[in-house]
């Protein structure tokens, strides 16, 4: 009996020490990029790195609000097409699918997953720039907001479809199956309780996404335009917002860090720590929805 419980003693203090050496590593990440980013804080000044929209390191003007937007604007459209897709693939995978289907579709997905960021970026190059560019709207250039939230839905796919099905399939079959006994049809047990059920697991899904989607770097480069310029509507239509133009925070720091000294270097570590706090805060944000949903 002692010799269990000290296997098991062990086994818990082992499980804890990996679980404080990865808060141990976030830690750390956050305040060295913090120290090379708080020159540009103390001799830029807060409000004016986040509320400034000129970027122009020549004459030390280092404003991120530009880019600030072009990463929130090219998330939401990277979501919002991006969730249905996954989300519907997570309940065909799960529920709907026969073996045969669910055998080709899965490994498909999970490919998606193994894909290098920048071939998707020469994907969207080659195929959705002059598709996009097709549109006739003055000032369209095919780069722009719209083929970087495709090519960003593409890439958040995998990572949401696989651990959305996963918690759709941790549901208790019991739920299902009394659903399906009160005389429900098969769909609107999916949708009334299957879903329900896995809330938590599909909001983590999500928010992994997101956070993938924040983070990408490569494939936005390549289509998304480059132009340090705050996204506008090319004309009356609201939609052609994301036919605009613009930077990502992720995005400024890998077209600019190889060469930046001094302040500039500075203001682009700053740009990470912005972006550092920005998927925090979206993680904060989801948790707190989803006590309130659960209380």
């Amino acid at each position: 009996m002692r010799a269990r419980y000290a296997i098991d003693n062990s086994v818990r203090y082992l499980l804890l020490f990996s679980a404080l050496i990865s808060i141990f590593i976030v830690f750390l990440i956050g305040l060295f990029t913090l120290r090379e980013g708080w020159a540009a804080f103390r001799g830029i000044g807060l409000v004016q790195l986040l509320a400034g929209h000129v970027w122009r390191p020549g004459r030390e003007e280092f404003g991120l609000l530009a880019m600030i937007a072009g990463s929130v604007l090219v998330t939401i459209g990277a979501v919002a097409l991006g969730v249905p897709l996954a989300l519907g693939g997570a309940v065909f995978l799960a529920e709907v699918a026969p073996r045969r289907a669910r055998d080709l579709v899965r490994p498909a997905v999970e490919l998606l997953a193994g894909i290098p960021s920048v071939v998707y970026g020469l994907f969207g190059m080659v195929v959705l720039v002059p598709l996009v560019r097709r549109i006739p709207v003055p000032g369209n250039t095919g780069y722009g907001l719209l083929s970087a939230s495709i090519v960003l839905a593409v890439m958040i796919l995998p990572t949401i479809t696989n651990i959305a099905e996963d918690a759709i399939r941790a549901v208790p079959k019991e739920y299902k199956e009394g659903s399906l006994a009160l005389g429900t049809t098969y769909w609107q047990t999916i949708v009334g309780v299957i879903l329900p059920a896995a809330r938590s697991g599909i909001v983590a899904a999500i928010i992994l996404g997101l956070g993938r989607a924040l983070g990408e770097t490569m494939a936005m480069i390549m289509v998304i335009g480059n132009s340090v310029i705050i996204p506008r509507p090319l004309n009356a239509n609201p939609l052609t917002l994301f036919l605009s133009q613009a930077r990502t925070l992720t995005g400024n720091i890998a077209v600019e860090i190889s060469y930046a000294t001094g302040l500039h270097e500075s203001a682009l570590f700053a740009t990470g720590v912005v972006l550092f706090v920005l998927i925090m805060l979206i993680n904060s944000l989801a948790r707190l929805l989803m006590r309130r949903r659960v209380s």
